[in-house]
């Protein structure tokens, strides 16, 4: 089928909406209409170049919600009709990451993304005789998506399309952060140190989880005042003082940090901020081939650092979990989209996202 979509050529590039050629779903896909799609800092990375995510050119976009149109062979949890979220942890349920319990480091699903290919190592993209790649096995910057069944989650048809999108990654990936990954606990001092998409659902996470005290950290005054929203008792402009001092003022240390930003220096203050046996959560992505240096000094102290992937996410149990508490007006997903747009105003959004405007950009399909 030919179906409209925002093609890059190539890092750096800008978006071209055209027609591309969309084949039909093989076994174990699905083929859903994109109603909506979030823009999200994996996306600016590959457009940048900060990490080597798939082959050029591409469909980017993963970030998304919409409605089944197709299963392919072997698809049993959905059906045309259903609206779904579509995720980039589709997961082949065999290899030892997934028998282990990991399936958001499924080595099948890895190596697809690598090669900007499906689960079965091959492209459903295409333009005339050319093969486009797919983008963390989504490419949702599309009217239409061809996708691992792995990935889908069906929704419950009164959870809206635009903020069902953000669930599958900015949302999923702050909330697992706090709940799944350093497992906040409650009474906890809590810092998020960047309070874009993914930190702002950290505050969230983290408020959920009964935190005493969650500090959001950020220099850009609109998203202080979004992180109070979300459940910050206190903010920290770090464009204007000294953080880590600050941080220190209000709460003594953290019990758990996290930074969001993926920047080597606000690693290292969100570091300092930890008290005695303090944890802190890396989240934010750092440059491909990056190094981080730390001061070993507090290691003493039994403070603790680790990654984070996604959340450390459980896909359908933690979608049907955000989702009730969406429905239960628990978690606020409405107030985090700033802008929506059409696929021919992806460059400016992306303008948008460099610079730290808003909190969220949502592509809107019909």
């Amino acid at each position: 089928m030919r179906v409209s979509a925002a093609v890059l050529p190539d890092v750096g590039g800008r978006f071209e909406c055209t027609e591309v050629d969309l084949a039909p779903p093989r076994a174990g896909e699905v083929l859903v209409r994109i109603r909506a799609t979030g823009l999200c800092a994996s996306d600016l990375n590959a457009v940048d170049g900060k990490r080597r995510l798939c082959p050029f050119p591409a469909v980017l976009g993963h970030e998304a919600a919409g409605e089944v149109v197709e299963c392919g062979p072997g698809v049993t949890h959905c059906a045309a009709g259903d609206h779904v979220l579509l995720s980039i942890v589709p997961s082949c349920g065999t290899c030892r990451h997934c028998a282990a319990g990991r399936p958001n480091h499924c080595l099948v699903a890895g190596a697809a993304m690598a090669a900007g290919a499906l689960l079965d190592g091959t492209s459903r993209l295409s333009t005339g005789a050319d093969r486009l790649n797919h983008f963390l096995a989504v490419s949702s910057f599309a009217e239409y998506a061809v996708v691992p069944a792995s990935g889908v989650v069906v929704l419950p048809p009164e959870m809206p399309f635009d903020a069902a999108a953000l669930l599958s990654c900015a949302v999923l990936t702050g909330y697992g952060a706090a709940v799944n990954t350093a497992d906040v606990r409650a009474g906890e001092r809590v810092v998020v140190v960047g309070c874009g998409g993914v930190g702002l659902n950290i505050v969230q996470g983290a408020r959920l989880r009964g935190a005493a005290r969650i500090v959001a950290v950020d220099v850009t005054p609109e998203k202080l005042e979004l992180a109070r929203r979300m459940g910050a008792t206190d903010v920290v402009d770090a464009g204007t003082t000294d953080p880590v001092a600050a941080v220190r003022d209000l709460v003594g240390g953290a019990d758990a940090a996290f930074e969001a930003l993926g920047r080597e220096k606000t690693i290292q203050q969100a570091w300092q901020m930890l008290d005695v046996g303090g944890r802190l959560t890396l989240v934010g992505l750092l440059r491909t081939d990056a190094t981080l240096t730390l001061d070993a000094g507090p290691f003493v102290n039994e403070q603790k650092v680790q990654g984070c992937y996604f959340g450390s996410a459980d896909l359908r149990r933690d979608v049907a979990a955000l989702v009730e508490h969406y429905l239960a007006g628990e978690l606020l997903l409405d107030e985090l989209i700033s802008h929506r747009i059409g696929l021919a105003d992806l460059d400016e959004a992306f303008a948008r996202l460099r610079t730290g405007e808003g909190a969220r950009s949502v592509c809107v399909l019909g």
